[in-house]
């Protein structure tokens, strides 16, 4: 399935991702999470060491931070969706972006209850993660159960489902790109049919050039392959730091030079969704960084939501989910992440 080994951060991530899961729980949960993380206010929260806190009109656009539920998978699988929703409602989250929907350990929950209770703790089901492929015919993935996947994310009333999977199904050819190009296409045009938007979420590899053609780019063989009214994207602004990090230079050592922010303001429409993932600059670390809680890292947040946001008709038009693959402590991550992004305010 994939060229990475085991022991790969990226794949380990895009692994286990598929075995997130979640249901409600009860006032035990509760009170355990009440022992797990102090309750808190984005509205109250200490302000950021990095950015510009204070005065001024925020950074963030009202309504449109959300969180990935794969950060929070170890309080969703033992407590359940409904008392780690109500610590999002406190944190002031607004959407919720899921990596799987039922989790046997604590007992089943429906779409329909799912889709309620975020509704309830005022929380926007805005996406979810499904693999893209498998060699197991009955996986619950595009292109094993495509109707499956499209009808559970409509149950959801989702607006975007996509997947975290890289276009590497067929290896890293400028032709297997396009191959998989087009399956993207067949998936994108069946979302679009039920009024949601098919997206594909990077991490840095996508950055990487094609085995048979060193000077392209294989992102930018999915992106001109793929239909921009079809195929969005997701991007992971960390991963895609860390993929400029590896990949600013060709196999043979000429520079190849680009810019993450670059990409979104030529397309921006291609963009709907993002994930905000911090990290502290490392050289020695072969990904160029060491992933941190949003607001202790390097990344420029405030200057890229700024860029986005400001492009004529762009304020509302995305959406952004904030995320840590492996979090100290998951619900400190989500209440100290909101806190930070929440504070940011436009330089004068």
């Amino acid at each position: 399935m994939s060229r990475f080994s085991q022991t790969d951060p990226e794949l380990a991530h895009r692994l286990t991702r598929r075995g997130m899961l979640g249901v409600a729980a009860g006032a035990t949960a509760a009170a355990l999470l009440g022992a797990a993380a102090a309750p808190a206010t984005a509205a109250s929260g200490t302000a950021a060491t990095t950015g510009t806190p204070g005065r001024g009109r925020p950074v963030l656009p009202p309504g449109r931070l959300g969180i990935q539920l794969y950060s929070l998978r170890d309080k969703v699988s033992t407590l359940g969706f409904a008392p780690v929703f109500a610590e999002l409602e406190k944190y002031g989250y607004d959407e919720v972006e899921f990596a799987g929907y039922t989790q046997g350990s604590a007992g089943p929950i429906t779409l329909a209850q799912l889709r309620r209770l975020a509704r309830d703790h005022g929380l926007n089901p805005i996406g979810s993660h499904v693999g893209y492929y498998s060699n197991d015919p009955g996986a619950y993935t595009f292109a094993q159960n495509l109707t499956k996947v499209l009808d559970d994310a409509e149950a959801l009333g989702l607006k975007h489902i996509g997947t975290a999977s890289g276009p590497f199904r067929y290896g890293s050819t400028v032709d297997a790109w396009k191959r998989a190009a087009e399956e993207f296409n067949t998936y994108g045009a069946a979302a679009k049919a039920r009024g949601m938007k098919f997206y594909q979420h990077n991490h840095s590899e996508e950055f990487s050039f094609a085995t048979d053609n060193p000077k392209v780019r294989l992102y930018d063989v999915l992106l001109a392959e793929t239909d921009p009214d079809l195929v969005h994207l997701e991007m992971d602004i960390y991963w895609a730091y860390s993929g400029q990090f590896r990949f600013s230079k060709r196999p043979d050592g000429t520079p190849a030079p680009f810019e993450p922010l670059d990409y979104v303001l030529k397309q921006p429409h291609r963009y709907p969704l993002f994930h905000v993932k911090d990290g502290v600059s490392d050289p020695a670390n072969q990904y160029g960084y060491r992933m941190v809680d949003v607001g202790d890292g390097d990344i420029d947040y405030q200057r890229f939501i700024s860029a986005v946001t400001r492009l004529r008709g762009h304020r509302f038009a995305h959406h952004w989910q904030a995320e840590h693959d492996n979090p100290t402590e998951s619900l400190t991550f989500a209440r100290r992440s909101s806190e930070h992004l929440h504070s940011l305010r436009e330089k004068c």
